[in-house]
């Protein structure tokens, strides 16, 4: 079950929300979010919802041995960790290290046919992060199973982020209220991811999936750039919009989650990429491995090492795939050369830092989306050495269709916060109740092309349902 289809959007999520504004207390509140959440679960892994119900056990026991007077906590703590990568191993990364090892002379290894359980990367995660949260702070072990499954099952995250740290929502878990003010802007919140997700994401996907399934053959320079570009922005309106969904549906029922992205396609560096781009993950390895690492505390040669690890593990969080590896080590690698002044940015005119931000993020994005290194490879070589007669002309002119220019211009400017500077501005100029309205009617228009596009669209998938 997507937030995008009409099963959530008229069944589930209606019936969820009036019963909780039913529901008087808090405790039978969480009693039925914990209820539909494992429900949304079940409706798209049925048989999965069982790991996912293991992992919790596991990870609830783990936490209530992290107790200050226990002498066996730090050895606890290292069985959880290792429990929990053991699971995502088996399920996500089997397959892909029966293949690597495959490769090697005079070995030969039946590689597992196991299906990916939608999710576990997330709710891995999130497990983790509550059994180190506890040892950390004993105050945060949670007694209670049943709390402890709401937060790694509450619905509006628990397929594709944003990763919620334990010690960011434990407190809501249980003191939380939504009030009016908050509902409306959670409604909105979650209108505008799904006209992300509807209208721009996927008017950028069929142009991208397009080019990208193109045979080498048929390849042009300006059609690789097409689909680039297009990917560059499916993949960001894709997952932001999901986030902002997310963030809107917490919103809704009381929960404030933190913000997953800041407009990362402004930045004019990769260290500011990455401290705009998915924060979730990306301050989940800051606090859990790159400072237990050491972080940049123990001299240049380490600091550059713990980088790397960390984009590498970034890369293969994302995939079993030697595609997310190379990706993750490119972001890493010019991270470390900005750090060490080796690009130096701030010598850089303002519209080069950005340029240079832009390219670097658009190319990984390549290796990002091709199915094989080779494919990532002659794409971008595609991209650089002209080539193409009129018959690819007439294919790269075929995809600027007005509907795909119109959104690609839209994308271009929501990809930075121009309309949220002019909402500022604004909004001191005209009365309050003035500028409510009219956003509700916005999100309203917004919410009604949304349907019509969804009762003429197929199914389409969120990105990072696939992680």
């Amino acid at each position: 079950m997507v937030f995008s289809s009409p099963v959530f959007l008229f069944l589930f999520l209606t019936a969820v929300y009036i019963l909780y504004r039913i529901i008087p207390t808090i405790k039978a509140k969480n009693a039925l979010l914990l209820i539909f959440s494992i429900a949304f679960y079940t409706y798209g892994e049925p048989k999965a919802v069982v790991l996912m119900l293991i992992s919790i056990c596991m990870n609830y026991i783990f936490g209530l041995g992290m107790k200050s007077e226990n002498k066996a906590r730090k050895a606890i703590l290292a069985i959880s960790v290792a429990a929990n990568l053991i699971m995502l191993g088996i399920f996500k990364y089997a397959g892909f290290g029966a293949e690597m090892l495959n490769k090697l002379p005079f070995v030969s290894v039946t590689v597992p046919k196991i299906a990916l359980p939608i999710g576990i990367s997330f709710y891995t995660f999130q497990a983790m992060s509550y059994v180190i949260d506890a040892y950390k702070d004993p105050k945060y072990i949670q007694k209670s199973p049943f709390k402890l499954a709401l937060y790694i099952t509450l619905f509006p995250q628990l397929i594709a982020g944003p990763i919620v740290k334990y010690y960011d929502i434990a407190e809501q878990i249980d003191h939380r209220e939504s009030t009016p003010e908050m509902t409306a802007k959670g409604i909105r919140r979650f209108i505008l991811g799904l006209s992300k997700k509807l209208l721009i994401a996927n008017t950028m996907a069929a142009a991208a999936d397009y080019v990208y399934a193109l045979d080498s053959s048929q390849l042009s320079a300006s059609l690789a750039w097409l689909g680039a570009v297009s990917y560059l922005f499916q993949i960001y309106f894709d997952f932001s919009g999901y986030s902002d969904m997310a963030i809107g549906l917490g919103a809704m029922f009381g929960f404030r989650f933190k913000e997953n992205f800041n407009y990362p396609y402004i930045s004019q560096s990769m260290q500011e990429f990455w401290r705009r781009w998915h924060i979730s993950v990306s301050t989940w390895f800051k606090e859990y491995l790159y400072i237990p690492l050491g972080g940049n505390r123990k001299g240049k040669v380490r600091t550059a090492l713990n980088k790397l690890a960390v984009f590498f593990c970034t890369g293969l969080w994302h995939g079993a795939s030697l595609n997310f590896i190379v990706w993750g080590l490119l972001n890493g690698g010019f991270m470390m050369l900005e750090s060490y002044k080796l690009i130096n940015t701030e010598k850089m005119p303002k519209i080069l830092r950005h340029r240079y931000a832009m390219a670097v993020t658009l190319l990984a994005f390549v290796f990002f989306r091709a199915d094989t290194l080779t494919d990532a490879v002659r794409f971008i070589g595609h991209m650089f050495v002209p080539s193409g007669g009129g018959a690819e002309k007439a294919m790269f002119l075929a995809q600027l269709t007005p509907a795909y220019l119109v959104m690609l211009v839209l994308a271009v400017v929501f990809s930075t916060p121009v309309i949220r500077n002019v909402e500022s501005r604004l909004a001191g100029k005209k009365s309050e109740a003035v500028g409510q309205l009219f956003g509700y009617a916005v999100s309203m228009v917004l919410f009604a092309v949304c349907i019509l596009t969804l009762s003429s669209s197929s199914y389409n998938p969120f990105i990072y349902f696939r992680f």
